[in-house]
């Protein structure tokens, strides 16, 4: 009788394993978070850097020369969603700080009465190793259809964060634009997601 006790165990054991395994719940990996308890995205990687991004960014497929990734942001309303583009040029190519930096604030109109460097917010700190710039800009933005474009549309209360992110094989520039509301929804995940680069 013991025997066929014990047997009836290790079939109970089998069958809960196979169980297990066919749902998945002992599989290799676990789930990743993007940081205090939040689903995660797409994973990014930067010069063999990971991070994933907050699960409701949105990527968007790109056939741009230059446009690395693309993701939509959600807004209030579905034409007050943010847009996050990271630009890749070629190691050591787009520029200097001071350069970009200039051609930013060339890209807005600051509120009346105010000068754009009042309006322009530029801080430097590090992600493990890799040197960051990160630049915030609030005000009218003067949106082109593409960079040369002659066309100009004013979009008033806007807000851009954009970054360098000066790696090895870099640099990258990253940058969200948007309704100043929605970049500010945004802004919590989006510098979360930033300094988890690991």
């Amino acid at each position: 009788m013991l025997p066929g006790y014990w047997r009836g165990h290790f079939l109970a054991a089998g069958v809960a394993i196979i169980a297990m395994s066919t749902c998945g719940c002992m599989e290799g990996k676990p789930a990743v978070s993007a940081g205090h308890g939040q689903k995660a995205g797409t994973v990014v990687e930067l010069d063999g850097l990971q991070s994933p991004t907050p699960a409701n960014w949105k990527e968007v497929p790109t056939d741009q020369q230059f446009r690395y990734k693309v993701f939509r942001l959600p807004g209030e309303k579905p034409d007050l969603e943010a847009e996050l583009v990271i630009f890749y040029f070629g190691e050591g190519v787009g520029g200097g700080v001071e350069e970009n930096i200039k051609r930013w604030k060339s890209m807005f109109q600051p509120p009346e009465g105010k000068s754009i460097d009042e309006v322009t917010k530029v801080s430097e700190f590090q992600v493990g190793t890799v040197p960051v710039v990160y630049v915030d800009i609030r005000g009218t933005y003067l949106f082109r259809p593409f960079p040369a474009s002659p066309k100009v549309e004013p979009r008033k209360d806007y807000r851009m964060i954009s970054v360098i992110f000066r790696s090895p094989k870099g640099p990258y520039f990253i940058r969200l634009v948007g309704p100043e509301a929605t970049v500010a929804k945004h802004q919590k995940g989006f510098d979360e997601w930033l300094k988890n680069f690991k």
